[in-house]
């Protein structure tokens, strides 16, 4: 829930620093199109892995008093995460829970012993999270001198295969065995008979309630450290979320359990202030959901692709919309809004986009565009493949589908100045520039926020 992805570290910017030979770089496969993620594995991970052993070999007073100082701010979580990380590839058969009893039981002495013995290695686990937050921090200041605000995402559950469970079973439903009793997911509906059955462990919240919810306002706390707003992922789950008995193939025969509700959210706000969080609240939600939201003033997400089925879609119509809403024309699990129109609208849903958005010389994703950005939401999203116009192929994520996801990338010289020019305009006229004025009922403790 803590690290970041060594695959995100620029290897141009480590060799700036002379940390790995310059040619070394231009020799590599430079080639454009989906993300081959094994081959990027296979060629780009000893190359990090090499410019680790330089810095830490090499590193001057002030790049190494630097260093030192993120490992010992950030150890709460790092020092756990890189253990775990050398686990893994000592034992690469199967979860932590296949591991040595002792490892898997985290008795202090096995745990002294590993890290005695892998010391190196886990030294090039820190270095990697230095490199990567090094850069990280770099690209919010530049985003930040050019009027750019980050949105990240948190998830509500983690794998049971984490650092997060490894280190902390005491928060989270395991049995005697340190093996789930129950895990999440969502109940059978009109997409499927079965339901979703997530896998992910769910957590013992009153033991989080005794502890202050200490783990949640660490990770809430480095998320916003991280990003200036963060999408929380199924906001549903906070008020009740469907467990299912571990022994169970399917999501049927689970039950609606009571989440933290309000508690948590009080508990977050003492520790933290003001919580720039946008509620994913889609799918099956209650009054009490929505009253949650409401209470701490938290923007509800609208996608105008769910709009024009039956009447009781119409909710996502932008004239229905209030102000402290944020509005996407797709998210990263829908198609992209071409492809949506091509192979995924009904016909009658066609219809009714023709109906209510009008038609657009350019393609009628840009009649989706416009009615997203003249929307009365305050935050209006537009993933780039729309921008582009580009159809299925340059689709983000399918979630029934384990594999082939997370793969586009838009294309060189892809991003045209007529492009920015028409983004520009409709921004100006709907009020949504950078330099617009802040407007009543933004986030608390925000200035302004820009489609």
């Amino acid at each position: 829930a803590f690290a970041g992805n060594p695959l995100l570290i620029s290897l141009e910017r480590l060799a700036d620093r002379g940390l790995l030979p310059r040619d070394r770089i231009n020799t590599l496969d430079s080639s454009v199109g989906h993300v081959d993620y094994e081959r990027v594995r296979a060629t780009k991970l000893p190359l990090l892995e090499e410019a680790a052993r330089n810095f830490l070999s090499t590193a001057d007073g002030n790049r190494r008093a630097a260093f030192d100082r993120f490992c010992r701010d950030h150890g709460w979580w790092l020092d756990g995460y890189v253990l775990f990380v050398a686990l893994r590839n000592r034992y690469p058969y199967g979860a932590w829970n296949r591991w040595p009893r002792e490892l898997v039981r985290r008795e202090p002495a096995a745990l002294e012993r590993a890290s005695h013995e892998m010391a190196e290695e886990l030294n090039v686990g820190r270095a990697l999270q230095f490199f990567f937050f090094e850069q990280w921090r770099a690209l919010r200041r530049a985003c930040a001198q050019r009027g750019i605000r980050i949105v990240g995402d948190v998830a509500i559950f983690v794998s049971y295969d984490s650092a997060d469970v490894w280190t902390h079973p005491d928060i989270f439903r395991l049995n005697q065995d340190l093996e789930p009793e129950v895990v999440a997911g969502v109940p059978p509906d009109a997409f499927s008979a079965t339901g979703q059955r997530w896998g992910n462990p769910v957590y013992r919240w009153d033991v989080l309630q005794s502890r202050g919810y200490d783990w949640w306002i660490q990770r809430m706390r480095f998320a916003f450290e991280a990003c200036d707003i963060i999408r929380l992922d199924h906001f549903r789950g906070f008020e009740a979320y469907w467990e299912i008995p571990a022994s169970e193939p399917t999501a049927v025969h689970g039950r609606w359990a009571r989440g933290p509700n309000d508690d948590l959210f009080h508990a977050l706000r003492n520790a933290l202030g003001s919580l720039p969080l946008i509620a994913e609240d889609l799918g099956y939600i209650t009054p009490e959901v929505h009253a949650l939201r409401e209470r701490f003033g938290l923007p509800s997400m609208k996608v105008l692709q769910f709009a024009f089925g039956d009447p009781g879609a119409h909710m996502y119509l932008p004239h229905r919309y209030q102000p402290n809403t944020v509005v996407y024309t797709g998210t990263h699990d829908n198609d992209t809004t071409p492809g949506w129109l091509q192979h995924g609208a009904s016909e009658a849903e066609k219809r009714a986009v023709a109906a209510y958005m009008g038609s657009d010389p350019a393609g009628m994703h840009w009649a989706m565009i416009r009615g997203a950005v003249t929307s009365p939401a305050r935050l209006c999203v537009i993933p780039l493949q729309d921008v582009l116009g580009l159809g299925s192929e340059a689709r983000m994520n399918v979630p029934s589908r384990a594999e082939g996801n997370w793969a586009w990338r838009y294309q060189p010289d892809a991003l045209k100045a007529d492009i920015a020019q028409r983004l520009a305009e409709m921004a100006e006229v709907a009020d949504r520039q950078p330099s617009a004025p802040a407007q009543q009922g933004q986030w608390e403790g925000a200035e302004e926020f820009a489609a």
